[in-house]
């Protein structure tokens, strides 16, 4: 596995292996790495719900597969408009740029600009996997006692690429586990989390993973030696 150098990521965006939409803009990319903007869209977590006993708190559990996921209240931002942290607020944000990959040994790995957590926020980063294309899930905690603003289009955090060891095709590349991919193609308005397949969140919820175990073993060939 190598890491990209700027002169690779240079030809990767001209023959498109990799691309960005909007364009990335001169002040993006880095040695080995290229720097995403922060997006639009900022997903706070809901803490309570008005039902017809009266006021409830929340109780998010992902496992409940006949519930959607709607623990998330999306806030769209508009040109000029800003967006404050609160002390010890957990959010979701979007990249402002989509990502595509568009070749069968190229993966990246995201991580947190080190100005930002120098202003006191922390971020999760992930692997973006070979052939993934939609826009980003950035999970990040303000963890001072400090409100902090945060400016839409401002870079945020930085994806490093990748080459694999060998190839993996589209198809293979779409495929987690025994499911799709849950965020592929994934839109500013879709980041909320997903659960995870009916089958395993079931197993897991009775406790019974063994049966999980056994019934999903992973078949292994041996190699002849």
């Amino acid at each position: 596995m190598a890491i990209f150098q700027k002169t690779d990521m240079e030809k990767a965006l001209a023959d498109g292996t990799i691309a960005f939409e909007p364009a990335l803009d001169k002040f993006q990319i880095q040695p080995n790495s290229v720097d995403l903007r922060l997006g639009w869209n900022f997903y706070i977590p809901e803490t309570w719900e008005l039902v017809e006993r009266g006021r409830v708190a929340i109780s998010a559990d992902y496992a409940r597969t006949d519930k959607p996921s709607n623990y998330f209240r999306l806030i769209k931002l508009t040109p000029g408009q800003y967006f404050e942290m609160l002390p010890h607020e957990f959010v979701i944000i979007s990249t402002l740029e989509k990502i595509t990959l568009r070749h069968d040994n190229i993966a990246a790995i995201l991580y947190p600009r080190s100005s930002i957590i120098r202003r006191g926020l922390t971020l999760e980063g992930g692997v973006i996997d070979v052939h993934y294309s939609g826009y980003l899930t950035i999970p990040v905690l303000n963890a001072t006692s400090q409100i902090i603003r945060l400016y839409p289009g401002e870079r945020f955090c930085q994806i490093v690429p990748h080459t694999l060891s060998d190839d993996v095709n589209a198809t293979q590349a779409k495929l987690h586990g025994l499911k799709p991919a849950k965020y592929l193609d994934s839109t500013p308005y879709n980041l909320q989390a997903r659960s995870d397949s009916k089958e395993e969140l079931d197993l897991v919820t009775k406790g019974d993973i063994t049966k999980l175990k056994q019934q999903y073993a992973v078949e292994i060939t041996p190699t002849k030696g």
